[in-house]
Formats: C-alpha cells, sequence, structure tokens
C-alpha cells in the first residue's frame, strides 16, 4: 500500500535536503524529505519543520537543496530506501536564510570540521527564532475614495457604509486629516496608536469606529519592538537623513548622508588607498591589507570607500566588523553620522535588540551593518564590501563550535559573491601581511594575449605610515623594572619614571590610561616559606587561583580559577604547614588600588571583564572618559585597540612581559600587538604623547621594535623564524584536543587517533607533519584531562585533506570530548 510519505512526493515530485539544527555530524547533504504539495513554492535557505526518527520527533532545519525525486530513484534504489518523510511545515514566523549564506554554511562545516547544522544554528541567532519582542500592530489607511475631512462633518457620509448615516467627533475629523497629510508626503498607512496619539485622543476607540464605518481600511502587521536607552541606529539614521536634506553639501544624498563638519581632509597616503581601493570596488573578488599607524585615519578610509559605493549602487550592501563591543559606539557614531540604513549586531544588545537589528536587515531597511564576529552572517541581500577593522584581533575566532575566523569567513563569503574585503589594522596579523608580501609557489601565473603577468601575492598591500596631518606618533621609553627595584624599597606597580610623567600629566589637565592585560588583585597565593612550597591552585584545573577584592566580603575578597570559574575563599594560613599565606603578583585591581593610594585627587575608572558586564556599562564609561570626567583609565586588552581620545597625552604599560613568555608561538606576536595597539591610544589630539613600556626584558626584539612602532622590522624576523622551522604562516595547522574526565582514557583516545591520522597521512602522501598525542599546556581544565595533537601541513588543501579522509570514516568529528580547531589562534 502507498503510504502517505509516498504520496506526497508523488504530488508535487520534488525532494528536499534539510539540514537539521543538530549537533549530529551526518553528510554536508542534509536528510531527504519529500514536500508536500501545501509548500509547492518552498525555496533553498528556509526554515522547516521535519518528523526526525521512529516516534516521528518535530524539529528545525533549513533547506539547503531542492531536487526531482527522479534524481533520487536510482541512489534510493541503492540504499533500499522505498520512501521519505514529509516536511510537516514551515517555521511559524517565516525564516529564512539567504541563499549565499547556505552555502557559506556548507563551506565552514567542511572547513573547521563541524557540523552543518551547527553552523546554521549559529548564524540565525536565538532571539530571531523565539521572536523575542515581537508584537503585532493595526495600520490605517484611507480609502481610495472619500471625501475631504471638511465634507465630513456632523452631515451624512453618501455610500460610506450600509449603516446608519455616520457623525464624526472634532477627534475622528483631526485623524482623517493628518491621514491625508501623512498620504500627501508619501506615507500612506500609519499604526494605529501613533494616529490615535497625534489626533490627541486618549484610547484608539475613536479611529477604531472610523474602520468600523468604512471611513478607514486597516490590516495587521507583525514587527519586533525594542528598548534603547540611547537612541537606536534607525532613530540614528532618520536624524542623519534629516540632517542631509536639510544641508545642500550633503556628497551622496540620503541614503548616504555626510554632515559637512564631520569632513576631514584626506592625507595624501589615504587618498591614494582609497582611489587604489575603490578602483577594484565593483571589479570583482579582491582582498585589500590597509596597513596604517594608530592615527593614520583607516576609518576615514572605510567611510569615503563606501560612499563610493552607495553613489555606484545605492542598493548595496556593507559589512564593518569590530573586534570588541567596547569599538563600537565610537564606530557606530561614525557610520551613522554619514549614512541611514546602519543596523547594529554585537553580543551587547538585549535579545529585542538583536531580533529588530536583524529584521532590519533580511527586509533590506539596513544596508550598512556594523558588529563583532557574528556580524559577518548577516542576511544582506546585496553585499558588496566587506571591512574587517583591527583584523589581527584573536577574538574574530569563536572559541567553541564552529570554531571559525571571522575573517577568513569574510573573506569566504566575499569570494561567493564577487565583492571586496578591506583588512585594516596597524599590526597585521602575520597571516594576512604574509598572504600580502609573499609570492608563493601555488600562485599560478595567467596569460592573455599570449603575455604571462608575473605572479603577485594573494592580498593588495596598502600602507598610511604617517598619522593624519598636525598628529604624530608618540615618543616611547622603555624601563627595566630589574633596575628599578634598586631605587626603593616595596612594590611598586608605577615605576619612579611613571610616576613623573602621570604626575605631569594630570596637572596639564591631560588624560592617561593604563594597561595590565591580567585582571584580579593578585595572581598567586603561596606559604612564605619556601621550603614548604605550598601554592595554591584550583581543585578542578592546572592553573593557580587569582585572589580578588570584595570589600563587601568578609573575607574582603575571593579566589577565583579564570578557566573554570570556580571560586573560593581565601584560606589564612598554609595546610601544609600552618603559616599566614602571602598574596602576590599583580592584576588591575591592585594598580587601581595604587593609583587611589599614590594619586587620591584623580578620578580613576577600571575595564576589564569584572566591571564591564553589560554594553551599557562599556557605553558608560567610554563616555565618562569622552567628556573629561575621568582622568585614568585603568584596563587589560579591551582598551588598548580602536579608541580615540584626543586628550589622552600618556599610556602606561605596567607590564610589557605578561604574554612573552606563553607556551605558544604566537606569544611574541602578541606582545608587538598588545604594545603598539595600546602606544597608539596616545598623541592624538594636538599635544605630543608620551608611552612608557615597564619590562623585565628591556632588549626584547617584539618590546624594542614595538616600541619604535617598527611593523615591518618586525614581521620580517618573525615570518623568516616561523619559515625556518615550519610554523604558520608559512604553513597551516590544525590543532585536535581530546578531553576525559579519566586520565587514561583521554591518552588512549588520543593515541588511537594520532595512530588513524599517521595511517591516513602516509596512505596520503605524508605530506602532513603530525606530532602527539602529548599535554596541553593547560592539561587539566574543569576537571577534563586534555591531549593534544598538532597537524603542520605546505597548504590548506593537503591538511584539509587528510581531515576530510578520517572524518569520512568518522574517525574525526568535533563533539564533547574532542574539540577539532582548524587555524588556531592560541596553544592554550
Amino acid at each position: 500500500m502507498q503510504s502517505l510519505f509516498q504520496a506526497e512526493a508523488a504530488v508535487t515530485g520534488v525532494l528536499a535536503q534539510v539540514a537539521l539544527e543538530r549537533s549530529v555530524d551526518v553528510s554536508s547533504t542534509g536528510l531527504t524529505y519529500a514536500v508536500p504539495a501545501s509548500l509547492s513554492d518552498l525555496a533553498v535557505g528556509q526554515r522547516v519543520i521535519v518528523p526526525l526518527g521512529r516516534g516521528d520527533k518535530p524539529v528545525t532545519g533549513y533547506v539547503i537543496r531542492l531536487h526531482d525525486a527522479a534524481e533520487q530513484s536510482e541512489q534510493a534504489s541503492r540504499k533500499k530506501v522505498t520512501r521519505f518523510k514529509t516536511i510537516l511545515s514551515r517555521d511559524a514566523q517565516g525564516l529564512s536564510l539567504p541563499g549565499d549564506l547556505i552555502d557559506l554554511a556548507r563551506w565552514i562545516a567542511a572547513y573547521y570540521c563541524c557540523p552543518l547544522g551547527m553552523v546554521l544554528l549559529s548564524m540565525l541567532p536565538a532571539a530571531v527564532k523565539k521572536g523575542t519582542g515581537s508584537v503585532s500592530s493595526v495600520w490605517v489607511s484611507l480609502p481610495e475614495a472619500l471625501p475631504q475631512a471638511s465634507e465630513l462633518s456632523e452631515q451624512s457620509v453618501a455610500g460610506a457604509s450600509k449603516s446608519a448615516t455616520p457623525r464624526l467627533s472634532p477627534l475622528q475629523k483631526k485623524a482623517l486629516e493628518l491621514l491625508r497629510e501623512s498620504a500627501a508626503t508619501g506615507e500612506q498607512w500609519v499604526e494605529l496608536k501613533r494616529l490615535s496619539d497625534r489626533a490627541g485622543a486618549r484610547s484608539v476607540g475613536p479611529v477604531k469606529q472610523l474602520i468600523a464605518r468604512g471611513l478607514l481600511v486597516s490590516q495587521e502587521r507583525s514587527g519586533v519592538r525594542a528598548t534603547w536607552d540611547e537612541p537606536s541606529p534607525q532613530a540614528a539614521d532618520a536624524l542623519a537623513a534629516e540632517t542631509a536634506a536639510n544641508s545642500s553639501n550633503s556628497a551622496v544624498n540620503v541614503s548616504a548622508a555626510e554632515p559637512t563638519p564631520e569632513r576631514m581632509e584626506l592625507s595624501p597616503s589615504q587618498r591614494l588607498a582609497v582611489e587604489a581601493i575603490g578602483a577594484r570596488l565593483g571589479a570583482g573578488f579582491s582582498v585589500n591589507l590597509l596597513h596604517g599607524v594608530t592615527g593614520s585615519g583607516k576609518t576615514e578610509v572605510y567611510l569615503r570607500l563606501i560612499e563610493q559605493l552607495l553613489q555606484r549602487e545605492p542598493a548595496a550592501g556593507v559589512i564593518v566588523l569590530v573586534p570588541e563591543i567596547a569599538l563600537t559606539p565610537q564606530t557606530v557614531s561614525r557610520f551613522v553620522g554619514r549614512f541611514s540604513g546602519v543596523a547594529v549586531l554585537h553580543s551587547g544588545l538585549t535579545a529585542a535588540q538583536r531580533h529588530e537589528q536583524w529584521r532590519r536587515i533580511r527586509q533590506g531597511r539596513a544596508r550598512i551593518v556594523v558588529g563583532a564576529r557574528s556580524a559577518i552572517f548577516a542576511p544582506l541581500a546585496s553585499l558588496s564590501l566587506i571591512v574587517v577593522d583591527e583584523e589581527h584581533e584573536s577574538s574574530y575566532k569563536q572559541d567553541q563550535l564552529p570554531r571559525y575566523h571571522a575573517r577568513d569567513v569574510a573573506i569566504k563569503r566575499a569570494q561567493s559573491l564577487g565583492s571586496t574585503v578591506v583588512l585594516g589594522s596597524a599590526t597585521p596579523s602575520l597571516e594576512s601581511y604574509w598572504n600580502a608580501v609573499h609570492i608563493g609557489a601555488s600562485t599560478s601565473t595567467s596569460t592573455a594575449n599570449n603575455v604571462t603577468r608575473p605572479m603577485q601575492p594573494r592580498y593588495h598591500l596598502h600602507s598610511l605610515p604617517d598619522r593624519v596631518p598636525g598628529v604624530s606618533l608618540p615618543r616611547v621609553e622603555i624601563v627595566d623594572l630589574s633596575k628599578e627595584r634598586s631605587k626603593r624599597a616595596g612594590v611598586h606597580l608605577l615605576s619612579v619614571r611613571l610616576e613623573e610623567l602621570l604626575t605631569q600629566t594630570l596637572r596639564d589637565k591631560g588624560q592617561a590610561m593604563l594597561l595590565l592585560n591580567r585582571r584580579g588583585y593578585a595572581n598567586y597565593i603561596a606559604c612564605p616559606d619556601a621550603r614548604c612550597g605550598w601554592m595554591m591552585r584550583c581543585d578542578y584545573c592546572d592553573a593557580t587561583m587569582v585572589y580578588h577584592k570584595d570589600g563587601a566580603l568578609p573575607t574582603g575578597g575571593l579566589l577565583k580559577c579564570h578557566h573554570c570559574q570556580a571560586q573560593q575563599v581565601l584560606p589564612g594560613k598554609c595546610p601544609s604547614c600552618s603559616r599566614h599565606v602571602t598574596v602576590f603578583g599583580l592584576g588591575t585591581q591592585r594598580v587601581e588600588e595604587e593609583i587611589a593610594r599614590k594619586f587620591p585627587r584623580a578620578t580613576y575608572s577600571r575595564m576589564d571583564s569584572d566591571t564591564m558586564r553589560s554594553a551599557k556599562d562599556y557605553h558608560t564609561s567610554l563616555q565618562a572618559f569622552g567628556r573629561g570626567e575621568v582622568d585614568l583609565l585603568v584596563g587589560t586588552q579591551m582598551i588598548a585597540k580602536g579608541l580615540d581620545f584626543p586628550n589622552v597625552r600618556l599610556v602606561g604599560v605596567i607590564s610589557g612581559d605578561t604574554a612573552l613568555h606563553m607556551p605558544d608561538f604566537r606569544a611574541a606576536e602578541r606582545t608587538f600587538q598588545l604594545i603598539a595597539q595600546v602606544a597608539g591610544r596616545a598623541g592624538r589630539g594636538d599635544k605630543a604623547g608620551t608611552v612608557v613600556v615597564q619590562t623585565f626584558n628591556p632588549d626584547d626584539p617584539s618590546i624594542l621594535l614595538a616600541s619604535k612602532h617598527d611593523y615591518e622590522s618586525f614581521a620580517n624576523r618573525e615570518m623568516k623564524l616561523r619559515a625556518e622551522v615550519g610554523l604558520p604562516p608559512a604553513t597551516r595547522m590544525a590543532r585536535i584536543v581530546c578531553r576525559d574526565t579519566d586520565l587514561v582514557k583521554c591518552v588512549a583516545s588520543a593515541t588511537e587517533l594520532a595512530s588513524h591520522l599517521s595511517s591516513a597521512n602516509e596512505r596520503l602522501g605524508g605530506a602532513v607533519r603530525v606530532r602527539g598525542p602529548m599535554p596541553c599546556p593547560i592539561a587539566r581544565v574543569a576537571d577534563f584531562h586534555r591531549q593534544q595533537i598538532e597537524l603542520i601541513a605546505p597548504d590548506a588543501a593537503t591538511l584539509q585533506k587528510l581531515l576530510a579522509d578520517l572524518r569520512s570514516a568518522a574517525l574525526v568529528r568535533s563533539d564533547a570530548h574532542t574539540a577539532v580547531d582548524v587555524d588556531p589562534v592560541t596553544m592554550i
């Protein structure tokens, strides 16, 4: 007997491949379902509900392919499949993703060894799926034929209704007149509540009576309503558009409105960069690396490129990625000041705000998207330009499934769409710089008209070697902390020289920033007796606990593990010898305490993940600093990049060594980037800036070259060292971490996996170096033992071939016990 599934498939003759929003690592083709007659207009990218398993449990998924049932018949017969289950319905909200995002999801799933469903799950925000902030409202409009409001006095209205002759109140007449005025300006429909308020009515009742009498027509619309502490991007859009409409000097028109006071004169190097990159807009796929020193005006280059693009293609879409939520307010304000149709996407938004912004993008009401990592998945219908600001930042890499790098995903998305990518940084990642200066053997020559073109780097390099006119790079001083100890007794986190400059800066009404990339108060709690050797370690991790002061607690603070978030009370005595424990080390809290003691009249603020718990906290702190209400900003790396405050005259790096000796081959690169970036916060106004770098390693090349603002020398030196030992960017890497609460099982599974990898590598020619298994630098986190295997290949294709071979045999997968990290940015 023919089943219901067969009957439905026979009616439409169409089958759908559906990727389920599940972590099951099935084929990239998804599961096959029949398309019922009721969904004959089903399209790729739509979210649907399908039955799964023997119990036909309804689950959600995405249509990733539609094809004729006849194409499936031969394959189905080979697999002995005689029928297909039928799609139950579309998603209740009618959600869908653009086709290019479906293709991008397939690439991410394959490249980063992640289930396709998990990739799609991350592309659509949870707030959108849940419909957070969704509201239904009634909108009203005038019928096609309606007499003037003056004719609808208290006389009869012929033919207006089959009911008795209506009489209109002054409020009703006012509402009709307001609708006529709106219609004259092109606004045919007005929300019922807004119209009632504008007419002066206390309720919507009088306007509803007009609907009942046939004097108005109505329709129900669904939307999203979100509350903003500050003006929402769409409110700012309206202001920008109004400003442009009232200005005869607007540069592009309402779609790219630019208030004249914010326009700046381009420097020669900025002009060259705008002209060179602008020539490639709309000319196919290209990647452009914009290397500009801090304060050289990279953001202005982005703005001018968007202006050019919108002049040529008014409907073009743009994505601008920023690495930190702290950067978003300043960046958004600059883009909203120039353009209308700007949307914001980052983790600091409430669920309703995120839903509202996503809807604006999907409906085409916002064409410029500014946001953090996940904004690369913005559902723009037409995407022509992607800007990745501070492209070197490790925060662009997600540390959980799917472990994608937003910069690389941006390049892949642009490649599939034939769009332009601009990567901007004062300290580019060595991967990007390598692609911009290295001519690899894999780069093929091309011939046209019998002319052979020389091989070129993959990326186009553009340089901004100087700050904008009138602003110079800060002077950098290095303080040797080893010599500093002999100058005075006691513990001092601020050197004598830094204290002198800070005193002078505050006296001259300037502002200062102090960086220490370590939060808390002290990172060592130990027995003072060296013979005892006891040190406070986390019970669940192979790491020391960090002391965080908290005056509200009876103990004065807590011990916290920064890896598993475990907490406990500070022990008063050593458990081994009963001596009173010693708290030593450094953190932002300790710097803050020293500032309060040595500079009691200064106003200061601390910015780290302990104090900045929401987007509002970031905005409030930065606004206060920008207004000059705060003299001194103390913080971790979140204050080191992108911030632009003209009155910052002094920057102090409390310890330039925090990342230098980490067990990671990128330690020197990170040290250079952090020092160079935070140094760039100084001297951005008309006053010269000074930077003090305190270190126990004053002769280290990364610190010396950062103090000279010499990125090229550092990059060339570091790339040469990496190439000699076969490390990225000269090669490509993947890191596989096996985890288990049982150490024996963890080692056994890692050993077995390494054996499979080695065997597969031999079958494929042995081009990949397989290192391990070996304990991770932090061998236990949250009670899970960790063993790692490193794969190093000459190129991405070779690495992907090995991973795909084992993945197809179900020997490598990303799950609760195995983490596959392709192109890792940290080895900890």
